[in-house]
């Protein structure tokens, strides 16, 4: 019985604890029916695309080849910005049903490639362009074409030609059920240097603006290289990020002066990070360094061909960790950590194999990452949809007439 198969073992005897951690983030939670709050249920219309980095979310979160504890509170993602982007890419991008002429669709190149039942190593591939991403010549385009023409795709648009792009690869890998290492690789394919604005990015899903008297998380910078991130549910962990940060703090809050023209309940929303690298408001980010939501900044400048990469590790905090705060403190055994998870996927995939074509593996060993991948975390109380928050405005009464109306007795929360 190989490594997987004992941890496996040990779930069915009751033992969920391997499964705490996973790649349970969503890569779009905008333009969903359970963040529809319009009259007339048109959830692309009231939650689009361009509101994602501004608006927080009210059952749960998204974010780039992300990973998550099983409640969906801490959050973590992939943010980038290639310079020449008009908004930071935190998230997958795609058509609605009015946009697609095929109907709603994404429209990014990001690949799961390996993945384990208990989520021990899990990696994933996202392709993303050097020059500016082509939203509007996306929608446009495929607006323009009839259902029996061809979908208008990104690669047709010339963004990749010359394979001018990053291939950005994220590698999970726990050495236990609550000591996890994050490893992104950032390898420039094209012929030329390039720079790339790396954000790995921490969220606490917005569980308190919802009830009232509801606790509300930290995350605070104790140095440069050290996060503590203290949750009343979820307990607390500790990130030590690589040295070379930039260390960005902010709130998972609406930023209600965008879309109310009211007061934010703080000076510091969602989409700080955005209006700090593309606008340069440098007092959209919080001086004090503690927030509900951080990310670390990497500048990396990568000669053509290059690898570069960047290591980060999340750990449930103990008594012997209070005082670390450096990340030469607990990096000494990264490499060996991840080394010992791939293999054990090996070990895993090669025990389950159908065949001995190697091919044919690596296609079946995909296949099941990709499914792996795609099994997320899932937030809708319907009841509470339907009659609205006892802090947020009623819902409008056709609500109550419309979508799901019949449907009170759902509660997912899984």
């Amino acid at each position: 019985m190989n490594a997987e198969q004992k941890r496996l073992k040990a779930i069915g005897k009751g033992d969920l604890a391997w499964r705490r951690w996973g790649t349970y983030l969503a890569e779009r939670a905008w333009g969903t029916v359970r963040e529809d709050y319009s009259p007339g249920g048109t959830a692309w219309d009231y939650f689009p695309h361009d509101h994602a980095r501004s608006r927080a979310y009210r059952w749960n979160e998204d974010g780039l080849l992300g990973f998550c504890d099983d409640q969906g509170f801490l959050c973590f993602g992939l943010a980038l910005w290639n310079g020449e982007d008009a908004i930071l890419k935190e998230r997958a991008f795609g058509l609605d049903n009015t946009e697609g002429n095929h109907g709603e669709d994404v429209k990014e190149y990001f690949y799961y490639l390996d993945n384990l039942p208990t989520h021990s190593y899990c990696r994933a591939l996202y392709k993303y362009p050097q020059s500016a991403f082509p939203y509007s010549d996306l929608v446009n385009e495929n607006k323009a074409r009839g259902a029996n023409a061809p979908e208008y795709e990104l690669l047709d648009t010339g963004v990749f030609d010359e394979n001018s792009y990053f291939d950005v690869q994220v590698e999970y890998a726990k050495n236990s059920p609550t000591d996890i290492l994050i490893q992104i690789s950032v390898t420039n394919r094209s012929s030329e240097a390039a720079r790339l604005e790396l954000l790995p990015t921490f969220t606490f899903r917005n569980i308190w603006d919802w009830k009232r008297e509801s606790e509300r998380p930290q995350i605070k910078a104790i140095s440069n290289e050290m996060v503590q991130m203290n949750h009343h549910i979820l307990g607390n962990y500790q990130l030590y990020c690589q040295a070379g940060a930039e260390l960005l703090f902010t709130e998972n809050q609406t930023n209600d002066e965008r879309f109310y023209q009211t007061s934010n309940k703080s000076p510091y929303v969602k989409d700080a990070f955005h209006e700090y690298l593309i606008h340069g408001k440098e007092d959209a980010v919080n001086p004090e360094r503690v927030g509900t939501k951080m990310a670390a900044r990497y500048t990396l400048q990568i000669e053509a061909g290059e690898t570069q990469k960047v290591l980060l590790r999340l750990m449930e905090q103990t008594e012997d960790r209070v005082n670390k705060s450096t990340f030469s403190s607990v990096s000494k055994d990264l490499d060996t950590i991840l080394q010992k998870r791939r293999g054990e996927s090996d070990d895993f995939y090669n025990a389950i194999a159908g065949c001995e074509n190697q091919d044919a593996r690596m296609v079946q060993r995909q296949a099941l990452a990709g499914l792996l991948w795609c099994k997320q975390f899932y937030h809708y109380d319907v009841e509470r949809w339907l009659e609205g928050d006892p802090t947020q405005p009623l819902p409008p009464e056709q609500r109550l007439h419309g979508r799901n109306r019949d449907w009170i007795h759902l509660n997912n929360h899984d």
